[in-house]
């Protein structure tokens, strides 16, 4: 008989060496038979039992479906605060729970990354492309928006600001917006029919597909006729703290539009969601109650009942004050610095900018957003200033920051690479979808003139398109002129997407690589390719032992219309 000593002890259970192993101590409901551990993980992931030898991973991974965003939030928060698995977390929690805990840790304590794990997935439809452009203004943002591309925008109508008692300017508005929709109609049939003439068909394509991507090309052109007025749909997957974050900004903006805007989406997260499986399980419930009316009630409230998705995280973003406050401020001391300045005509639609202090970066970032200047020109009038100047205006953009409020966009500040780029509006859409870059915006304006594509001439529709560009700069320049509330923000709803805007990009070496290669394609706009190709060669300029690392398509080489 062997020795007592030798035997293990018998509440010890053998680890297997592989994986992620450490001695454990079973208890009487450890120690059960395989079958109950077979049927765990028959629910969701394939997870090593503790009394097995095998060499496979002890390591569980499973996906989890069908959680509430907050709930989830709560229960991988708990990771740090709870031994619980995450099937033991999710099983215990409820929903009054998960609210008593966000409210304690999230808003009591500041612990905001938790609402980082709940994530929410929003539909924004018959909103304007100016509000489009501001929601998506967020660099956590995930989401796609209604494409000028493959879509035909003449039938989607526009947004109409209030305009209050000025019924001159609303008439003017409309006409305007009415003529613009027309154009392109008329130009979106005859680029396409001039492509068509220009491009013949390959024997094996088929004709659908031919005059679809003819088509395509054909909107890419015709779409500078859309005004920002043009309604639009999108989709967005955020996290709670970027959704509180976007709210609270898209509140506190200057225009209505997008003030509204931010009350939807703070309702639409803190109200019912739709449920897509509703009318089928609906009928299930019905099914189960002619059976048993009693097992229907219970299966009416476990699968009908209102989910609301994020009840807590979101109920509290309010129009920021700092953002507010320090728009006004910074908006009159730009104005102040820069009055007697004339717009300088750009030379290059791309600037690289040169190194400089970081407190003369600052200052002048801090006043670019509120200013139609090049960033060249408001830096020269900073420094111009002086030291003392330029620590007044930084301070401006502090001054009423709260307690929990982040640092205005314009600080983020020190990258290596800064572009200062001058684009057709419709061009910028695509360039602003870049997120790992610091993107500041300057406003929507017909002061830097528009992009007119060489295809326009080629199908004998220059003069046409001018005189449309004409007339509706003097339209806009009318209503921004009018003495009626927001007359300038309500102005630029009739801006086409064919104006140009600035904006400040920043970003390190490898972001430059990838916008530049990624938006020459072939396949992409004129628009954007000519732009990314000028990043690329302001960067190999400077640095001209880089520019082999770039992969980037030559813009001049002739293009194949028919290459998607």
């Amino acid at each position: 008989m062997p020795d007592p000593s030798d035997k293990k002890s018998a509440d010890v259970v053998p680890i297997s060496s592989a994986g992620h192993s450490s001695p454990q101590r079973a208890s009487g409901a450890d120690r059960p038979a395989l079958a109950e551990t077979a049927d765990e993980n028959a629910g969701g992931g394939a997870r090593a039992t503790s009394v097995s030898t095998s060499t496979e991973p002890s390591t569980e991974v499973f996906a989890v479906f069908g959680v509430e965003p907050e709930i989830q939030a709560y229960a991988m928060a708990k990771y740090s605060r709870s031994s619980l698995s995450m099937k033991e977390s999710l099983r215990e929690i409820s929903t009054q729970k998960a609210e008593k805990f966000l409210n304690t840790f999230y808003f009591q304590y500041g612990h905001r990354s938790i609402a980082d794990l709940a994530h929410i997935a929003l539909a924004v439809e018959r909103l304007s492309i100016l509000a489009a452009i501001e929601l998506a203004d967020e660099q956590r943002w995930d989401g796609q928006e209604r494409s000028t591309r493959y879509q035909d925008f003449k039938k989607s109508g526009y947004f109409t600001p209030d305009f209050g008692q000025d019924d001159e300017a609303r008439k003017l508005y409309r006409e305007t917006l009415d003529f613009l929709f027309a154009e392109y109609e008329v130009f979106s049939a005859h680029m396409t029919q001039h492509l068509i003439n220009i491009t013949p068909k390959p024997a094996d394509m088929k004709q659908d597909a031919y005059e679809r991507t003819l088509k395509a090309r054909a909107f890419d052109i015709t779409r500078y006729l859309l005004p920002l007025a043009t309604n639009t749909s999108l989709g967005e997957i955020i996290n709670a703290r970027t959704l509180e974050t976007q709210v609270a900004h898209l509140l506190s903006h200057t225009h209505r539009e997008v003030r509204t805007l931010g009350e939807s989406l703070k309702k639409a997260a803190t109200g019912a969601a739709y449920n897509v499986n509703a009318d089928s399980l609906r009928d299930l419930v019905e099914r189960i109650r002619k059976v048993d009316p009693k097992l229907g009630e219970q299966a009416e409230q476990e699968l009908l009942r209102e989910v609301r998705v994020a009840p807590t995280l979101v109920k509290y973003a309010d129009p920021n004050e700092y953002e507010m406050a320090t728009r006004r401020e910074l908006r009159q001391a730009a104005g102040e610095l820069m009055a007697d300045e004339p717009l300088a005509p750009s030379k290059a639609i791309v600037d690289l900018l040169d190194e400089e202090p970081l407190e003369l970066e600052i200052a002048t970032t801090l006043l670019y957003e509120h200013s139609h200047h090049s960033y060249r020109q408001i830096r020269q009038a900073v420094q111009v200033a002086g030291e003392r100047r330029r620590r007044e205006i930084i301070d401006l953009g502090l001054r009423h920051r709260g307690k929990h409020d982040e640092m205005l966009r314009g600080f983020r500040a020190g990258q290596q690479f800064r572009f200062d780029i001058l684009m057709d509006t419709g061009g910028f859409r695509d360039m602003h979808r870049h997120r790992r870059c610091i993107q500041v915006m300057q406003g929507f304006t017909t002061q830097h003139g528009y992009e007119m594509l060489l295809d326009v001439e080629d199908a004998g529709m220059r003069l046409r398109f001018e005189m449309a560009m004409q007339r509706v700069q003097t339209a806009v320049e009318s209503l921004a002129s009018r003495k009626s509330p927001e007359s300038a923000e309500n102005s630029q709803y009739a801006i086409p997407l064919a104006f140009r805007k600035r904006a400040l990009f920043k970003m390190d070496f490898a972001e430059a690589v990838y916008i530049s290669e990624l938006r020459t394609t072939p396949a992409g706009h004129v628009s954007y390719r000519n732009v990314a190709y000028a990043m690329y060669e302001a960067v190999a300029r400077k640095y001209p032992a880089l520019a082999k690392y770039f992969r980037v398509h030559d813009v001049t080489a002739p293009v194949d219309l028919l290459q998607r």
